[in-house]
């Protein structure tokens, strides 16, 4: 039975691509962010999440959970969350300023 606005009361699925599908699977698997952080900072489930994850781990587009990763790619992921927890850092310090200037 449709509401007052003429939307049906069924739950309404959002499609999201492939990419945008990898991209947050990879959120997870390479960058170092938990199910939650990833699915707050996206807009989605952590169960949407993480079946992404298990099925691009399936179809080998994403390296199954306990298959060994490369050297050259461990080293690849570890930049990037260094660049990643370094900008956060960042952050933190100039809020931290700003905030302790507010209180004098």
């Amino acid at each position: 039975m449709p509401s007052r606005k003429g939307v049906s009361n069924m739950a309404q699925h959002k499609h999201y691509s492939k990419d945008f599908k990898l991209q947050a699977a990879r959120l997870v698997t390479e960058n170092g962010y938990s199910l939650n952080d990833a699915a707050q900072k996206l807009g989605v489930s952590a169960w949407s999440i993480r079946y992404w994850i298990k099925k691009f781990q399936q179809t080998a587009e994403l390296p199954a959970q306990n298959q060994p990763v490369s050297s050259a790619e461990e080293l690849k992921q570890l930049r990037k969350e260094n660049a990643r927890l370094r900008m956060e850092n960042d952050i933190l310090k100039k809020a931290a300023a700003y905030f302790a200037k507010e209180l004098q």
